[in-house]
């Protein structure tokens, strides 16, 4: 079939929307209708280069939620009509890190960034003779899209798909972030660094996990504001602030953790959160960097003497198929906020100016809805 996507063709370079040839569904596969696409900053480190791509041309996006249309051989747990949520970590069910909870980590997910290819070594999309990758093997910028069954999580039919989309990266990465990978317990004091789609959900879940006070930092006062609605209880515009509030509110000891969700991260931002942490504490570091990134610098003494702990994040150290329901189930609650997460919406077309107007910090998260 021919449908409507946003395909990137050099690194720098802008998405171009375009028409392409999309196969049918394989063994395993199914084929959905996108509702609602979240713009997320992966995407971006995509375009400007910061993340290499393995083949262009590529159809980016990852954050999406739509129909089911057709399934493939081998897909007994789908029907058209369902509702799903995209999930850009796979899980095969069956290697070490599946087995043990950590499906963020199961052994498939390093193919998305050695093969943009599936794994059989071949493409779904294409454009005349030219194969076209998936970013995450997704392709969420797009109206239709072909998809691995195991990147796929069933819902309600009466969630709302604009909602929903969020739950695919930004809202279990950010709330992961603090609840499971930063560790947050009640009465701590926590610092959130970066108030973007990451950051505010970091906020959510540390207020969710009890935190007694949540410092949200963020240069701009739009996105600060919006903070405290969402859980913060006090706000900061640069870590520098934070980390005096923080020692002020703990006899000069520090925050008891940090999570670094800043759009680009640096080496001096992780630098800085663990120069605010006191003994014992963590920095959860969610921000992407580049790839040529060094190690922050920080204080070895202070890592081992004061037993600080600097911890990596994908998924928020979460399982797909484990979060999104439970995030569904507390977004009925009314205990999990993602209508006030998007700022506005755009149609495909306008997904460049979309991505300008996060750089310029006029969104928390912007949305393509295809309806």
């Amino acid at each position: 079939m021919k449908t409507q996507a946003a395909v990137l063709w050099s690194q720098p370079g802008k998405w171009e929307v375009t028409e392409i040839d999309l196969d049918p569904p394989r063994g395993g596969e199914v084929l959905v209708r996108l509702v609602a696409t979240g713009l997320c900053h992966s995407d971006d480190h995509v375009a400007t280069g910061d993340m290499p791509a393995r083949h262009l041309p590529m159809c980016g996006g990852h954050e999406g939620a739509g129909v089911v249309e057709t399934v493939g051989p081998a897909v007994d747990d789908l029907a058209p009509g369902d509702h799903v949520v995209f999930s850009f970590v796979s899980s095969c069910g069956r290697c070490k890190w599946c087995a043990t909870g950590r499906q963020a980590l199961c052994n498939v997910g390093p193919h998305l960034t050695t093969n943009n290819a599936f794994l059989d070594g071949t493409f779904r999309m294409h454009t005349g003779d030219e194969d076209i990758a998936q970013f995450a093997w997704l392709g969420a910028f797009a109206q239709h899209t072909v998809v691995r069954r195991d990147n796929l999580v069933k819902i309600d039919r009466d969630l709302p798909l604009r909602e929903m989309c969020l739950l695919a990266c930004g809202v279990p990465t950010g709330w992961g972030s603090a609840v499971t990978s930063a560790g947050v317990q009640p009465g701590d004091v926590t610092i959130v660094m970066g108030l973007g789609g990451i950051g505010m959900n970091a906020v959510q879940g540390a207020a969710h996990a009890g935190a007694s006070r949540v410092i949200a930092v963020d240069p701009i006062e739009f996105k600060r504001e919006v903070a405290l609605a969402l859980g913060a209880t006090d706000v900061a515009a640069s870590i520098g602030e934070a980390t005096d509030l923080a020692k002020e509110l703990t006899e000069w000891q520090g925050a008891d953790n940090a999570i670094v969700a800043v759009g680009l991260t640096r080496s001096e931002h992780v630098g800085q959160a663990f120069a605010a942490i006191s003994k014992g504490g963590t920095v959860a570091v969610t921000g992407i960097s580049g790839v040529t990134e060094p190690l922050p610098p920080a204080s070895m003494f202070e890592l081992s003497m004061y037993q600080k702990r600097i911890q990596g994040v994908l998924y928020g150290g979460l399982s797909p198929n484990v979060a999104i329901p439970r995030l569904t189930r507390m977004y009925r609650a009314g205990q999990l906020k993602l209508s006030e997460l998007i700022t506005r919406t755009y149609t495909l077309d306008q997904i460049n100016d979309a991505y300008l107007d996060m750089h310029a910090g006029r969104n928390i998260r912007g949305v393509i809805t295809f309806e």
